[in-house]
């Protein structure tokens, strides 16, 4: 028996696909023989992130491509390297900084051009792999490393990095598949979505680590995947992607379930979420496995980030 009434149920809109002209339906690349054996897979989105002039950045993972999308929903591929992004981020040089499954965390140029490697192991040890990231107020850099954990393998890891001095600290080291991040209104504590555990951890902050008493913040009903990329508002509310029952959740900064946020698509994979316009109002998702991205406006505007849309720094 459900503990909360059912959540109010929203529907999402189309804002955009992926173009026939960038679509490779023929391609193949080591991600797609790992996760989507004998598949065709022209392009699987992730990564959403908006400049203050209202482009879209996007990663597509199987084939190492940063997508920009404008306001009007034209695409172009500004960068395609060797590797699998996943989560994106601007940093506090203007840059997109870049979670790689491969690489570790890597820095581009919304110009375009190739990525340069920032961080690409711990200790001279090779990350797991490396899945989503997120800044704070002061800079400071989180980010996950899944690789293949899961409630097989409770080993993925959180990490926090000083941008500055290139200090680098493990949070948290026995993740059930560590996903999207972010830290709620006050930074005090750090959400963490683990995919194969269908739910979202709570980790309170400390100025050094590791965290400490880590709790499970909300829990999933269910489901072939999992909790992916999170995003919260100016409320505290917490948006968390459900990849697998295509439908992003919202709960309050209590726990308590609000909307149900569901894809109008047959795509049933919501991956990653930005608020973007000129208000933060409207929400922006992506559908990885249609190559869509949809949208639905909000009554609330999502957090503003640090070194994200309208900061003076961006291009």
């Amino acid at each position: 028996m459900s503990l909360y009434p059912p959540p109010e149920t929203r529907w999402c809109e189309v804002f955009s696909e992926v173009p026939d002209s960038l679509r490779l339906h023929e391609a193949r690349s080591g991600w797609i023989d790992a996760n989507k054996p004998g598949q065709s897979v022209p392009s699987f989105l992730e990564g959403p992130v908006f400049d203050r002039a209202g482009n879209l950045y996007l990663t597509d993972i199987p084939h190492g491509r940063i997508l920009r999308v404008t306001a009007g929903g034209e695409w172009l591929a500004i960068s395609h390297y060797d590797g699998w992004p996943n989560g994106m981020k601007f940093g506090p040089d203007g840059r997109l900084w870049i979670a790689d499954y491969r690489l570790g965390i890597l820095a581009l140029d919304p110009a375009g051009g190739e990525p340069e490697p920032i961080i690409t192991h711990v200790g001279s040890e090779s990350f797991k792999g490396i899945n989503d990231l997120f800044f704070d107020s002061r800079g400071r850099l989180y980010f996950t490393d899944q690789g293949q954990t899961g409630l097989q393998d409770p080993s993925g890891r959180v990490y926090r990095a000083d941008v500055e001095t290139g200090r680098l600290e493990c949070l948290l080291n026995n993740g059930i598949s560590p996903n999207g991040l972010v830290c709620d209104l006050d930074e005090k504590a750090l959400f963490v979505a683990m995919t194969r555990g269908n739910g979202v951890w709570r980790l309170p902050l400390k100025e050094d680590g590791p965290a400490g008493k880590v709790g499970l913040f909300v829990a999933l009903a269910g489901g072939v995947s999992g909790a992916d990329g999170l995003a919260l508002d100016e409320a505290g509310n917490l948006y968390v992607c459900d990849a697998g029952n295509g439908c992003v959740w919202v709960f309050d900064r209590h726990g308590e379930p609000i909307w149900r946020l569901r894809s109008p698509t047959q795509g049933r994979t919501l991956t990653n979420l930005a608020f973007g316009g000129e208000d933060r109002k409207t929400l922006y998702m992506t559908e990885s496995t249609t190559g869509t991205v949809l949208r639905i406006e909000m009554n609330v505007a999502g957090k503003p980030l640090r070194f994200g849309l309208g900061d003076p720094l961006l291009p």
